[in-house]
């Protein structure tokens, strides 16, 4: 199963939130689907307050790996 398109445009974690919970809707089984967006919600109370932009940008490069590597398994 492919990821959704256009990854590489992703400069703000409210796009980031946005492609994690469209790449959830693509999963195959409802119990998947409501782990990834737990597991995605938990993760942006986490970095709520994160406020240096090189962090950002690393947290979103690797969020982007892992939901490839998800939608890939």
């Amino acid at each position: 199963m492919a990821p959704l398109g256009k990854a590489e445009l992703i400069q703000s974690s409210l796009q980031l939130y946005r492609y994690l919970l469209r790449c959830c809707k693509q999963l195959p089984e409802e119990s998947i689907r409501q782990h990834y967006r737990h597991a995605i919600r938990q993760s942006f109370r986490v970095h709520a307050d994160e406020d240096d932009p090189e962090r950002i940008q690393q947290i979103i490069r690797r969020a982007i790996e892992d939901a490839h590597w998800v939608m890939n398994k």
